[in-house]
């Protein structure tokens, strides 16, 4: 088992991978740095692996792939998870690594957003994208996590061998913070820098299609992670319109004793009858997942087991 492990996905890296894998080498020699190449069209493995990298390769495209196959194939007390394209300082590694090694946290998020991310990164949309992606998520989950897509984390092996991976693209930042939030595991903030990529290197993320895949991701995990929050918000909504179109019609009957709009009294039966049932469906799925979290803690407890025998 390594003692730290720099993970780094790639894809059409070649101008930054060298330096990447360079300043990883001086600023932690203990380190193992695997650099796992997804289908790249240039010379990123041939340089990475010419500059001291293991590499490996995934040939399932997307960013969630190539995590997935990182955290099966690799065993360390620490994994750091880096991008390949040179945005991310190695000299912060370190502070990053210690509290996972001192077993003080499960997760370490470099947080870009309360540095320089602001004035680097030159697309404005990614800007925004990130600030309503981490509002909506702190909302929902009342988190306090600083930046929620940062492609730079120190990870524990407690964390890494508990996380079932579900997304294939670029939303598996997203989906490991929920994660982290939702299973009660340790997590840090550290602010870092962040620099621009270096010209003639094009970032893979796409902001419209990307950042809807994101926002699909929050819904689908706010349905999983807190399902009787979900329903109950519907619930809510469709017994407010019941509500709100109930009112003259029982207006109307009050002043005349008779009911005129016999469509629409049936249809606020119906939005009345639809919202006993989504709350109901929210009360039945949050024990569901109440009993999940159980077998979760009886899962981790295994991982721990395991760690502490072939580690300690």
């Amino acid at each position: 088992m390594d003692n730290i492990a720099i993970i780094i996905p790639c894809f059409n890296e070649a101008l930054s991978i060298k330096k990447v894998v360079e300043d990883w080498r001086r600023e932690l020699p203990e380190a193992k740095i695997y650099v796992y190449d997804n289908n790249s069209t240039d010379n990123t493995a041939k340089i990475a692996r010419e500059s001291g990298a293991i590499v490996r390769y995934e040939y399932r495209q997307g960013k969630g792939n190539v995590i997935r196959s990182m955290f099966q194939d690799i065993d360390a007390k620490c994994y750091i998870m880096v991008d390949g394209d040179d945005t991310y300082p190695a000299a912060s590694g370190r502070k990053l690594a210690q509290p996972v090694l001192e077993g003080r946290a499960d997760m370490v998020i470099g947080d870009r957003l309360s540095s320089t991310y602001f004035t680097e990164n030159k697309r404005p949309f990614h800007n925004m994208g990130n600030v309503i992606v981490r509002t909506l998520i702190n909302f929902i989950f009342r988190s306090s996590i600083y930046d929620i897509m940062t492609g730079f984390r120190a990870m524990s092996y407690k964390f890494v061998k508990s996380f079932p991976v579900v997304s294939q693209g670029f939303e598996i930042e997203t989906e490991m913070t929920i994660h982290a939030i939702d299973k009660n595991m340790k997590l840090m903030n550290e602010v870092i820098e962040y620099s621009d990529r270096q010209d003639g290197s094009v970032s893979k993320l796409n902001t419209f299609s990307d950042g809807i895949k994101v926002l699909k991701t929050i819904m689908h995990l706010f349905c999983d992670y807190r399902p009787l929050y979900f329903f109950s918000v519907i619930a809510a909504l469709l017994l407010l319109l019941s509500l709100l179109f109930f009112v003259p019609v029982l207006n109307e009957y009050i002043a005349t004793g008779l009911v005129a709009r016999f469509p629409t009294l049936i249809v606020c039966g119906f939005g009345v009858i639809a919202a006993l049932i989504s709350l109901f469906s929210g009360i039945i799925l949050q024990t569901i997942k109440n009993n999940e979290r159980r077998e979760f803690e009886f899962r981790l407890q295994e991982v721990n087991e395991w760690y502490k025998k072939h580690c300690k």
